[in-house]
């Protein structure tokens, strides 16, 4: 163990605060994990962790160590809580900060079940939504994710603090439109699109079959590319004024119903 961080101008300590950044991510190939939770379950899904900082006075040694199963060799660093309180970027992360190595997201590393069930996210930006699709995903027992054309970053801090670390553990795949409905046709997975302008209620679409699920954003919803390649569009329909919803609500909406005509997984 390391003598204990105690100087926020120390230089492992600046590089913390710079990661929060998407390019100094992308740049040093690194990831910001914030909390118990988060970094559980990062290790479970074997993502290497190169080094934790912790603050002795919110957390122990005993603790973090049991948090890394898979990531025995980690450096293990701690910090005063002076320290801390600069590198977290929220607050309630049970004292604990990790520096990880994100993955690669093709299609050659997916793995799917022979009837499988998957969500397609087009253009979502906010991190915070994509980190609440994941907790959705996750919680339904969706089989993956395909993040088509992205304007957000899976792995940003707010997007792993609003998933409890579900982008971890949900299979994805990140690419363009046309690479995710070539791949999704030539295996024979009907895709639906939720679209405004379609006329058919999610309800009454059969998901029992291998199925994709496509969801855009609330202000321009999905592309052209995506209505077309749809077996079928659906909407949900709405007695209100508003005229669309929350894109993460909307995908629960969606995406139990499909797991309602499947059992939610259960032997039949």
């Amino acid at each position: 163990m390391n003598a204990q961080i105690t100087s926020k101008q120390n230089p492992a300590i600046k590089n913390i605060v710079q990661l929060q950044k998407h390019k100094e991510r992308e740049l040093q190939q690194l990831i910001l994990v914030e909390g118990l939770k988060e970094i559980a379950q990062a290790d479970a899904a074997k993502y290497v962790i190169e080094e934790v900082y912790f603050c002795p006075q919110i957390t122990s040694e005993q603790t973090v160590a049991a948090l890394l199963n898979n990531n025995s060799k980690t450096k293990q660093i701690t910090v005063s809580a002076e320290v801390f309180e600069k590198i977290a970027y929220r607050e309630s992360t049970g004292g604990v900060v990790a520096l990880a190595r994100p993955k690669t997201h093709s299609f050659s590393s997916l793995q799917l079940p022979e009837n499988p069930l998957i969500l397609v996210l087009e253009g979502v930006e906010k991190p915070g939504n994509m980190g609440a699709i994941y907790r959705t995903a996750d919680a339904a027992g969706v089989d993956a994710i395909i993040v088509s054309d992205p304007l957000s970053d899976i792995y940003n801090p707010n997007a792993i603090r609003a998933s409890l670390g579900c982008v971890f553990s949900v299979p994805t795949v990140i690419c363009s439109g046309e690479e995710a409905i070539k791949w999704l046709k030539d295996r024979g997975i009907q895709i639906f699109c939720t679209w405004l302008q379609a006329a058919v209620g999610y309800h009454t679409v059969d998901y029992r079959g291998p199925s994709a699920i496509v969801m855009g954003t609330e202000a321009d919803g999905i592309s052209r590319q995506w209505v077309k390649a749809a077996r079928q569009n659906i909407i949900i329909p709405m007695r209100g004024r508003a005229d669309s919803m929350n894109v993460s609500t909307s995908t629960a909406v969606v995406v139990f119903e499909a797991m309602r005509q499947r059992g939610f997984g259960l032997s039949q």
